[in-house]
C-alpha cells in the first residue's frame, strides 16, 4: 500500500486530479480569492 505522498502522486496524474489542479490554478490567479486566502491566513496567522 503506497504512502500518503504516493497516493497524492498517483491522483495528481489522474484525470479527476488534473481536473482539480487546473481548478486550483483557476481560482488562484483570481485576484478575490488571492485576497480571501491572505485574509485567513492572517487571521490564522495572529491566533495565540
Amino acid at each position: 500500500m503506497p504512502g500518503l505522498i504516493g497516493r497524492l502522486k498517483e491522483f495528481s496524474r489522474s484525470p479527476q486530479g488534473q481536473k482539480a489542479m487546473d481548478a486550483a490554478r483557476q481560482a488562484a490567479s483570481d485576484p478575490r480569492k488571492q485576497a480571501q486566502a491572505r485574509k485567513l491566513l492572517d487571521k490564522l496567522r495572529k491566533r495565540p
